[in-house]
């Protein structure tokens, strides 16, 4: 039980942070180009994070990782700077309360996904709650 316990827990935090994070984003972005807001947003994420790993000891040789490891890091990297850029601009252009949940669609397309390349089985409830959470991003993103 520990072991969920420990990745709910994280996994709550980082929802309460990406709350957060359109918030401060969409009050930060008002009479800024979206893509520089975002150049800005991940400098101070990269200092931070150099800070998290030098002060928790966790720095090791990049260039010790594998090929493998090098090219998902790779993609996912751009893949977060293209999702980060596409999210800035909408939070632009829309309001935050509409853009957020349409964003969280990317639960569902995960679950998706994680059937089709990882090969993982969610069990009957887990996609009923992952249909709800589509169901909710119909119903928000489409309010008037």
């Amino acid at each position: 039980m520990m072991g969920t316990a420990s990745w709910l827990f994280w996994a709550l935090l980082s929802a309460v942070f990406a709350a957060l994070t359109a918030i401060f984003a969409k009050i930060g972005i008002r009479g800024v180009d979206s893509d520089l807001a975002t150049l800005i947003r991940t400098g101070i994420i990269g200092v931070v994070l150099s800070l998290f790993v030098w002060l928790g000891g966790k720095w090791s040789n990049p260039l010790q990782l594998s090929g493998k490891t090098w090219l998902f890091l790779g993609l996912s990297g751009i893949a977060t700077g293209l999702s980060w850029a596409c999210y800035f601009r909408a939070l632009q252009m829309g309001e935050a309360s509409k853009v957020a949940p349409v964003d969280k669609l990317s639960l569902v397309l995960v679950a998706v996904f994680a059937v089709i390349f990882l090969g993982e089985r969610p069990a009957p409830r887990e996609w009923l709650g992952i249909a709800l959470v589509a169901c909710g991003v119909v119903v928000l993103a489409f309010k008037r």
